[in-house]
């Protein structure tokens, strides 16, 4: 009875042993693995249009704008070189006329200088008629002193005359006498000169002075005239910003350096001023196209064109990461535009029609090899894909999936011993679409912009989407 029931207990043994072996083989031959028990996402293959782009948000600045100006070269040649503040100024979207108030600057520092300079003027002022009536006393004692010395000479030619009828002797004494006179009167004569000379030097030098001591003081007043800034022509008042990015009101330094107050924008051209990082801005190129929505009206879409990209990152408040600066001409403003309003902004990289897509979380990429875990059934496989470009969502495929094949979002349960299933033939990659007219058009207007010099890259080779 113990031997029949071990041979059976053999028996099934066998036939386990076989049923196993069975489904390895089936799973190795057949080409394909049951899906595990248990909730496992799919998506489909997608067929249409695929958009590489670049989120980005900015803000509407003027294409052109006349700085309303502090005067910074008088301010200068006071030598106020830590400028001074603003103390009145006018709100910011005051629709002002040329002539108009804009802002007054704080005088104390000139008041102080005004003294000082009014002080020097009167010092070197007395100096000037202190150095006049000295050289008028001191020439007119040496006058004097001349004509003696010529009424002395004459007398002893007189005396040498009257000498004819004397001795020799006598004749020849009055003779010397005359010479003597003669040295005297010429000595005097060049030591006037001189001291008429010395004297008129050192009165040019102190009125030299004077007239420095002057254009100071005049200087000054006119800094002082200046410092009430007024409107240079018609416009709207909007506020410069600082190098951080704060905007100068009532308080603020204004430098000799950076001396705008405001600004009077032209708002018949405006652009959108925006920071790409610097993951994102290898892909910006001068002469792509862009989509621009206002925060302020969202129903509102504006078409622009890239016309500057930054060579040089730069360092912005509150963000981690380089940024580079890039310029958007808006095609088509209207009178509802006003600087500094927030803009969102999708700058159009590349365009694909009639593309396969899936999304990112089905895409598994090694060093060589993309794959994904498509669906076949009720079973799986692993499928390696082409893969032409990504967006921030998804992979345009182009080898190895058709439209409507399912694949799974994440990787199944129980994937040992499952092969990849290789492409054999690798078709060429697709190439982006172009609207040729659209693109002529972009580059049109971007012939027309004055280049940059930080501008980088070649308009003819960027590609410009139009939807």
């Amino acid at each position: 009875m113990s031997s029949t029931t071990s041979s059976k207990k053999k028996n099934i043994l066998k036939f386990s042993i076989a049923g196993i072996v069975l489904v390895v083989v089936y799973m190795v031959f057949f080409g394909g693995s049951k899906v595990n028990q248990g909730t496992v996402l799919t998506a489909p293959v997608t067929k249409g249009v695929f958009n590489i782009s670049v989120q980005t948000t900015g803000e509407i600045k003027a294409k052109n704008q006349k700085n309303i100006d502090a005067p910074g070269a008088e301010m200068q040649q006071a030598g106020m070189w830590n400028g001074t503040k603003i103390q009145e100024l006018v709100p910011e979207g005051t629709l002002v006329k040329e002539g108009d108030f804009v802002a007054s600057l704080d005088k104390t520092p000139i008041m102080t200088m005004l003294q000082e300079a009014v002080l020097e003027v009167d010092k070197k002022s007395s100096e000037f008629k202190q150095a006049r009536l000295d050289t008028a006393i001191t020439l007119r004692d040496s006058r004097d002193e001349l004509l003696n010395l010529k009424s002395a000479r004459e007398e002893a030619r007189l005396e040498v005359e009257q000498s004819i009828y004397e001795a020799p002797a006598y004749q020849q004494q009055k003779q010397l006498a005359l010479e003597k006179a003669d040295r005297n009167y010429k000595q005097k004569v060049e030591n006037y000169q001189t001291k008429v000379a010395q004297a008129a030097t050192k009165v040019e030098i102190i009125y030299a002075d004077l007239s420095k001591a002057q254009n100071g003081l005049d200087r000054i007043n006119d800094l002082l005239q200046k410092m009430d800034i007024k409107a240079p022509k018609d416009g709207m008042v909007i506020y410069v910003k600082n190098w951080n990015g704060s905007k100068k009101i009532i308080g603020s330094n204004i430098s000799p350096w950076e001396p705008a107050v405001a600004t009077l924008p032209d708002l018949r051209e405006v652009q959108v001023l925006t920071y790409v990082n610097e993951v994102d801005i290898r892909k910006i190129k001068p002469g792509q196209a862009a989509d621009i929505s206002l925060d302020a009206e969202p129903d509102k879409k504006l078409k622009g064109v890239v016309v500057q990209v930054a060579n040089i990152g730069e360092q912005r408040p509150n963000q981690d990461a380089k940024v580079f600066e890039v310029v958007i001409d808006v095609l088509n403003p209207d009178s509802t535009l006003r600087p500094s309003m927030t803009t969102s902004n999708t700058i159009h990289i590349e365009q694909y029609k009639e593309a396969m897509s899936i999304p990112l979380e089905a895409l598994t990429t090694n060093k060589t090899t993309s794959y994904v875990w498509k669906k076949t059934g009720g079973k799986f496989k692993k499928q390696e894909v082409l893969i032409a470009a990504l967006n921030d969502q998804s992979a345009l495929v182009y080898s190895g999936l058709e439209s409507g094949d399912e694949v799974y979002l994440s990787t199944p349960n129980d994937t040992t011993g499952v092969e990849i299933e290789k492409i054999t033939q690798k078709p060429t990659p697709p190439k982006p679409w172009i609207d040729p007219t659209e693109q002529k058009k972009l580059l049109d207007h971007l012939a027309k912009v004055q280049p940059a010099k930080r501008n980088t890259g070649n308009p003819e080779e960027s590609t410009v989407i139009v939807e």
